[in-house]
C-alpha cells in the first residue's frame, strides 16, 4: 500500500468563514486572500502555510499577517531562504496525507525552484498513474505597477501554463480572491496560484456565503457589442479602464476575465468573440510564446468564420523587465488596448 493510500484524506470542501458570514461590503484583496487561508485553515489541521517571513512578519504584502498568531508556528512556517527546499519539503508533505500552500516572495523568485515545480511536483501524479496526488498551492505575488526592478515585477505564466500537471489561476477581484484560494486548496493537483501584487490594495466586495463561479471558469465582466477584450489578473482593471474610456468615444467593448490560464474556459471567449466579431488580448507579460499568443491561436481556430479582424495582442515588450522609471512605457496601459482596438475596428 503506498503512502498516499494510508493517508487518504477528503480534500476540504470550500467554506465561508463563519467569522465574517454575509457580505462585507469593501475589502482589500490581500485580506480576502488572508480571510480565504484563514478558513482552510480552520476547515481542515491538513492545511499547512510555509515561506520566508510569512509567520511573525505576515508575509512582504502582509497576506499572511495574523495567521501564525492563531494558528501557531507548526501550521504556519517561517522557512529559511531557500524556494527549491520549500517547494521539495512541501512535496513529502504531500505525500505523507498534508495540504502545504506555498509562498514565494516575488515573482522573480520562484525559478530557483522550477525543477522541483517543473520536474517533479508537475509529473508525481502522472508517474503514479494517479494513485498519488499532490495538492500543493504555490502562491506567487507576480506583475509590475510596484516600482519595483527585475525579479521584482515579472509575469512567468507562461513557463507554468505550458507545464502538463499544473493548474494554473490568478484572481483579479478580492471576492474571486477569496474563494479561489480555497478552492485552490481543496484541489488535489498543484496549483500556481497568481496574485497580481498591484492590486493587493484594490478594495472590493466579498460574499462568503458562497463562490460565484468554479476555480477554472472564465467571467464576462462588462457587456458590449463591437469588440471583445480578454485578459487575466492586474490587466482586467487596465481592460475595464479602456472600455470606459471607448465608450465616451462611441465603441461598445465586452470585457472578459480569463481568471483560470491552465485549463482555459473557453466557453465565455467564444461566445463574446462570435458575438462581436474582434478581439483584443492584454497581458503585462512579454508577447512572444506567451498565454495571449495560445489565446489568440485558438479563438481564431474555433471562431475563425465569426472574426471580422484579426485577434490582436497586446504585452509587455520582449525584453527583461525595466527601471522602475521605465514601467509605465513596458506595461500595457488604456491607450495601448485602445490603439488596438482602433486597428481591430478598422478592418
Amino acid at each position: 500500500m503506498t503512502t498516499a493510500q494510508q493517508t487518504s484524506t477528503p480534500a476540504p470542501e470550500p467554506a465561508g468563514d463563519p467569522a465574517y458570514a454575509g457580505v462585507i461590503r469593501s475589502l482589500p484583496l490581500s485580506k480576502a486572500l488572508n480571510l480565504g487561508l484563514r478558513a482552510a485553515l480552520a476547515g481542515s489541521d491538513r492545511v499547512l502555510l510555509m515561506g520566508e517571513d510569512i509567520g511573525r512578519l505576515g508575509g512582504v504584502f502582509r497576506v499572511t499577517e495574523g495567521l501564525q498568531a492563531e494558528f501557531g508556528d507548526r501550521r504556519v512556517i517561517d522557512t529559511p531562504l531557500a524556494e527549491s527546499g520549500i517547494v521539495g519539503t512541501a512535496i513529502g508533505l504531500a505525500m505523507a496525507g498534508f495540504r502545504p500552500v506555498l509562498e514565494i516572495q516575488f515573482d522573480g523568485f520562484v525559478f530557483p525552484a522550477f525543477d522541483q515545480i517543473t520536474s517533479q511536483l508537475a509529473k508525481i501524479t502522472n508517474r503514479h498513474e494517479g494513485a498519488m496526488r499532490m495538492p500543493i498551492v504555490i502562491r506567487i505575488p507576480y506583475g509590475g505597477h510596484i516600482g519595483a526592478v527585475e525579479h521584482h515585477q515579472e509575469s512567468p505564466e507562461a513557463y507554468f501554463t505550458h507545464t502538463p500537471g499544473l493548474r494554473v489561476v490568478s484572481p483579479s477581484t478580492p471576492n474571486d480572491a477569496y474563494w479561489m484560494m480555497q478552492e485552490a486548496i481543496a484541489s488535489d493537483d498543484p496549483v500556481i496560484f497568481l496574485e497580481p501584487k498591484s492590486r493587493y490594495w484594490q478594495k472590493g466586495e466579498v460574499d462568503t456565503r458562497a463562490p460565484a463561479l468554479p476555480l477554472h471558469a472564465s467571467r464576462l465582466v462588462r457587456r458590449g457589442t463591437d469588440i471583445t477584450l480578454v485578459g487575466h489578473g492586474a490587466m482586467v482593471h487596465t481592460l475595464l479602464q479602456a472600455a470606459a474610456l471607448a465608450e465616451s468615444e462611441g465603441t461598445s467593448c465586452e470585457v472578459i476575465d480569463l481568471r483560470s490560464l491552465s485549463p482555459v474556459d473557453y466557453g465565455p471567449v467564444l461566445d463574446s468573440v462570435r458575438r462581436t466579431g474582434r478581439m483584443v488580448y492584454a497581458q503585462e507579460a512579454p508577447g512572444f510564446t506567451s498565454l495571449g499568443s495560445e489565446v489568440a491561436a485558438t479563438v481564431m481556430e474555433k471562431a475563425f468564420f465569426a472574426l471580422e479582424s484579426p485577434v490582436l495582442r497586446v504585452s509587455g515588450f520582449d525584453t527583461p523587465f525595466p527601471p522602475a522609471k521605465l514601467e509605465g512605457t513596458y506595461l500595457p496601459d488604456a491607450d495601448r488596448i485602445l490603439e488596438a482596438v482602433d486597428r481591430a475596428l478598422a478592418y
